[in-house]
Parts: structure tokens; sequence; C-alpha cells
């Protein structure tokens, strides 16, 4: 994917003045060695210069690993650890941290051999909190090197958001639309999230777009397009506009980035810019966060900020849907009672217009957006991508800043049923347990907007990790409660 990190770990081991130094040499060692078993070398760096029992130590192997090119970080606990020193480390690292320890391996050298790391795991916790600190500390976080090596690799997704966020620039282009305010939020939380923030003018945008007619990229562009599409290539005539609009956004992105590696775009798609560009933009929406750049409907910042978490964590294409209609009666009765472990309830459809990658579907048409036409001619709605979504395992989720900029998360994990929508747009038949009390006390109860992101897989156990790292309160994070464990809002009269 483009435009996401790569992550690179320096793997620091640190040992208590009073401990045996060769416990963490040992354990180092063993750990590094069952990584690059299981998962090869690329992602880490084994850090060589010292075994930090000091502030001395601590500096060495910080230089140590910044000119290793690390941009994450994981303290390793051979044994006790020194708190201050190990925390230190965290704290004068400008990235993601993660804190493990060492399991003692064998009952038969318990004397000598015993490092103690089950402990000192506490005191770094309670000194990382002393120092305000933020750190990934896994679950279970006490284990030999094969279960270590599996923290680590955990570790990578959370460390890919977290840089990828403090890297950001998003790029919107308009206001939201009328009647679509719940787009709207305060920008301050993207500050403190290290996001930068480009807003323009739709104008800006038409002006950039006039200036590439004729650009002698687009006849190539166009037949990327025609074998993309394939049979699906229903709308011929829009292609060369489309291929126009996307070297605009392309040529912005380059443009305006600045100092920033990562780019996102809010876009807007309604209520003028069909009659003034002449189609619709959702077909290049698809194809860049396809590539890896985001691009949400309707100026939707916090929608398209929770895009690019999903591409960082999933190394994969996204999707950004309505949370839209109630599956019918009827066609739950026919394709989904009996057939799957769902209520009608778990139920619903997850819609956009045409925004969703074309390898997200199980078979994909250009066509024009039938909504819009109901009050425009048709010719000015072409370019959306039109399919039944692909059946398989999902998350859905959102990072959203609230009216009084709180930020607050909600992350969904379930499915895309192989049932046919029978209806229009980029569409799936979405299943979720207990979605119709998540969709009562969670999307409704706090204020969420009808726009939720979608990653493909189940991505929820990372997505927890990178929203509490961030800074979203806990309570504030919520799922799809089971049906043992009623929400706060529920009416226990049932």
């Amino acid at each position: 994917m483009e435009n996401v990190p790569q992550i690179k770990i320096g793997i620091v081991a640190v040992s208590r003045d009073c401990f045996p130094e060769s416990l963490s040499v040992n354990r180092r060692k063993a750990l590094v060695e069952a990584y690059q078993k299981k998962y090869g070398a690329e992602d880490i760096y084994e850090c060589p210069v010292c075994i930090v029992e000091s502030e001395i130590h601590m500096l060495q192997a910080l230089e140590d690993i910044k000119a290793a090119g690390c941009n994450a970080l994981c303290v390793y606990l051979g044994n006790f650890g020194p708190e201050i020193s190990e925390t230190l480390l965290a704290k004068y690292f400008n990235g993601p941290k993660m804190f493990i320890a060492a399991a003692e391996e064998t009952q038969n050298d318990l004397i000598q051999g015993r490092g103690d790391a089950y402990c000192g795991m506490l005191n770094a916790s309670y000194n990382l909190k002393l120092r305000n600190v933020g750190a990934y500390i896994p679950e279970y976080p006490v284990g030999d090197a094969e279960d270590c090596a599996d923290m680590i690799h955990e570790f990578l997704p959370v460390a890919r958001a977290v840089v990828g966020l403090s890297e950001l620039k998003i790029i919107s282009f308009g206001p939201r639309p009328l009647n679509f305010l719940a787009c709207n939020a305060p920008i301050k939380q993207l500050y403190n999230l290290g996001v930068e923030i480009e807003e323009n003018s739709e104008l800006d945008l038409f002006e950039a777009f006039n200036k590439h007619e004729g650009d002698a990229r687009i006849g190539e562009l166009v037949a990327d397009m025609e074998k993309e599409l394939g049979a699906g290539n229903k709308k011929p005539e829009v292609l060369a506009k489309l291929a126009q609009y996307e070297l605009t956004l392309l040529d912005w992105i380059e443009a305006h980035r600045g100092s920033r590696k990562y780019v996102a775009i809010a876009g807007k798609c309604w209520p003028a810019f069909q009659t003034q560009f002449g189609f619709v933009p959702c077909y290049i929406n698809s194809r860049l966060t396809g590539r890896g750049i985001p691009v949400s409907c309707e100026v939707d910042i916090y929608g398209v900020l929770s895009e690019f978490i999903g591409t960082c964590v999933s190394e994969d294409a996204v999707t950004l849907l309505d949370i839209n209609n109630s599956v019918p009666k009827d066609m739950y009765k026919e394709a989904i009672e009996g057939k799957f472990d769902y209520k009608h309830t778990d139920t619903f459809m997850g819609f956009h217009c045409g925004n969703t990658c074309s390898t997200k579907l199980r078979s994909h048409e250009m066509k024009y957006q039938m909504i819009m036409a109901r009050s425009l001619p048709i010719e000015v709605t072409n370019g959306t991508l039109e399919g039944d979504i692909i059946p398989g395992s999902i998350t859905f989720y959102r990072l959203q800043s609230t009216a009084d900029n709180k930020l607050r998360a909600y992350i969904a994990q379930g499915e895309v049923l192989p049932v046919a929508t029978k209806s229009f747009g980029g569409i799936g038949v979405f299943a979720i347990k207990e979605m119709g009390r998540f969709y009562r006390h969670v999307l409704i109860e706090k204020n969420y907007p009808h726009h939720g992101a979608v990653a493909f897989g189940h991505h929820g156990k990372a997505l927890y990790e990178v929203f509490k790292y961030i800074g979203v309160p806990v309570m504030d994070i919520n799922y799809n409660q089971p049906a043992s464990l009623p929400y706060t809002t529920e009416n226990p009269f049932q």
C-alpha cells in the first residue's frame, strides 16, 4: 500500500545492576532469533551497543536506534530492569513504544537464573505514569522468546497507525453539505493527535481541475481505468474527465503535503459538484483509497481520519459507508434465517454511492448516481462504482470528536454475508452480533454520525490499542456488548 508507514522496531534490553546482565543479553538474543525465525528480520533491529542499566546507557541506546532508522521502540525487561532509565528511554524516544518482560524459562534455574521481570513490569508501568509517558503494554506482557516475538508483531499495526497520525495531513475541500452537520466536528482534536489539516474552497479545486484539461497523462490513466473496469465499463464517455480529476488530486497532494509524509482527503461530491465538474467523484475516491490514500465523501474529516487509521492497521483498502438501511424481513427469512447465526436485528445494509474499491466488490460496474439523478440530469451524475461488497469478516469502526471536543470511538467486528442486496450503489448485507442494541445504545445514544469506516478482516484488537494509545478514554471506546452485558442506558425491564 502507498501512503502507509513502514515500521522498524528497535529492541533495547534493560537490566537492573543487581541482576546478572547475562540474563538480559541471552534473553534478548533468544527473542530476536525467535522473531526472525517466525516473521523475518526487516521489522526489527537489535540494539547491540549496551544493555541499559543507567542513564548513560540509555542515551547510548537512544542514539543507536535513532541512527539505525528505528521509528518504534520495544523496551525489553530481560530482568527486573532499572525503572528510571528504562522509562526515560521511552520518554526521549520520539515514536510509539512498547514494554514487554521476560518470563522465567525453567524450574531448574531459579536462583542465579531468576530475573523477576514480572515484578519489574509493575515498577515500569508506575514510572511511565509518573512521567506522563504513554506506552503500549500487551494484555499479558510477560513471556518467553516466542511469546514476546508474537507481542512485538502484534504491536506493528498499532505502531503504523501512531506513526502515520503523527505525520498525516488531511486535505479538505469545501464545507460540509447542508443537512450533513453530522459530518462536522471540531478540528481541535486533530491537532491534539498531531494531525495537520488544510481546508480549501471547492473553487480552488475547480480551478486546479480546469488547469488539468488536456493533460498529457490523461490517456494513460483512462487506459488504466478501462483495464480495471473491464466489462463493467458502462460509462466510457466520462473516463477522461475522471482521469483529469484524479490527476488534479494527486498533483494537489504533492504540491500541498508540505512537511507531512502521509495524506488523506475529505472531498465534496454535492450539491454543486456534479453540475460544475460534470460528474461525481466516487470512482476516483475508490481508486485512491484502494492505493492507500483514503478519500471520504461529504467532507467527512473524522471519517477519513478513521479510514487512514484502518489502512495503517490492515495494510489494505478500507471503505466508508452509511450505516444505511434495515434488511427487509422477507430477505432475512429467505436468505439468512437458519443459514447464519444472526437475529434479524443483528443485520443491516452498509451503503455508499460508489466509493468502495473494485477489489472489495464481487462484481463492479461504472454507473450513474441514482439518488442525485432524481433531481439532476443523469449525465452529470456518472462516476459511481456499483456492486455488492465481497462477503467475509469486517470491522466497523470510527474515531470521532464530539460536539464538545472530546475523542470517542467505537469498534464492532462482524461480517458481510454472501446475500444478494438487490439494491444499488456499493452495498452489502452486514451482520454484527447484537447490532440492534449497539445501534441504539452506542451509535444513537452517543451521537455518532451515519458514516462508519470499514476495514476488511477482524482488526478490533489492534484498533482498540490504537485508540487507547492516542488518548481516547477507555470508557469512550465502545463495542457491541454481548446480551449478558447491558449498556448503562439500556432499559433493564425488557
